[in-house]
């Protein structure tokens, strides 16, 4: 399923409204790395694919800006290991 999912650059966040719930993702920069500190879904939207989605979009970011990808996160590192096409 395809979401609207925004970048709030200021913020080092990107997200996502699900039926009233907001799913995101927060990240930070350094040493031209890109890390996901953290993947937040609300249990009421989970199991729809939105964190996989919040974490796709942040990393594709990431390679698009010459940021390589790394996850403080456990649930990004799972992924990262899944999509190693993510992992520069």
């Amino acid at each position: 399923m395809d979401y609207k999912i925004v970048h709030l650059e200021d913020e080092q966040r990107f997200e996502t409204e699900v039926d009233g719930y907001t799913g995101y993702v927060v990240y930070r920069i350094y040493d031209n790395c890109l890390d996901i500190i953290h993947t937040i879904v609300p249990q009421p939207i989970e199991g729809r694919g939105i964190a996989a989605a919040l974490v796709k979009e942040t990393y594709t970011y990431a390679l698009e800006h010459n940021l390589r990808p790394q996850a403080a996160c456990s649930y990004a590192a799972v992924w990262l290991k899944r999509n190693p096409e993510y992992d520069k």
